[in-house]
């Protein structure tokens, strides 16, 4: 599994979302795509995917044979309103995943994202693709996830068409994902991490 890292590939060449699928379907890395531009991903360090693993290893069990199914980073998510295609650290879908063309590749309809966090994606996360996600209608809830301190901050969006944040910090407190009515405890999340020793 991979971090967000993104980071300028190519130069400044433009790429149509045609050939960024062309190209994406033969690299042997994952890219990010927006506007014409392709950004790299690079590799992940172990806390990080520990609790990647942990959370999906978590909602896998939970959503078991119900209408709502995890994905890890390898399922990739388009945004058709701003171009963006991404690698999420964990998607949610309820119902009927939807794709771009029916490919079943490119899924449309998240309900949840969620994000692992490190020193060179925090701020993207929590401002530039937080603000391109909010344009996936089907979007109720994003997670951001501190993988090295206890810190689960959790973006809903309310019923007046606002997204309130709700801030998660103690080991015996559960991250409660109400689209999809499970609750995660975050000693679950932080199992086997130096976060808890500390």
């Amino acid at each position: 599994m991979e971090a967000r890292e993104p980071a300028i590939a190519y130069g400044k060449k433009k790429y149509t979302v045609e050939e960024y699928l062309e190209y994406e379907a033969v690299s042997t890395e994952k890219h990010e795509y927006y506007q014409g531009e392709l950004f790299a991903m690079s590799g992940a360090l172990m806390p990080h995917n520990k609790v990647c693993g942990n959370v999906f290893g978590l909602l896998w069990n939970k959503l078991r044979g119900k209408t709502c199914q995890p994905f890890n980073s390898d399922m990739r998510v388009h945004v058709p309103r701003n171009t963006l295609f991404t690698y999420p650290d964990i998607s949610i879908f309820c119902g009927e995943p939807e794709s771009l063309n029916n490919d079943k590749f490119n899924l449309l309809n998240p309900v949840v994202l969620i994000e692992v966090l490190s020193d060179s994606t925090r701020d993207y996360n929590r401002n530039e693709k937080f603000r391109l996600y909010r344009d996936i209608p089907s979007l109720k809830e994003y997670v951001l996830i501190e993988p090295e301190i206890t810190s689960v901050d959790i973006y809903r969006f309310n019923d007046q068409g606002f997204w309130d944040m709700q801030q998660y910090r103690k080991p015996d407190e559960a991250l409660e994902l109400l689209s999809v009515g499970e609750s995660i405890e975050l000693v679950e999340i932080y199992e086997g991490t130096s976060v808890l020793k500390r």
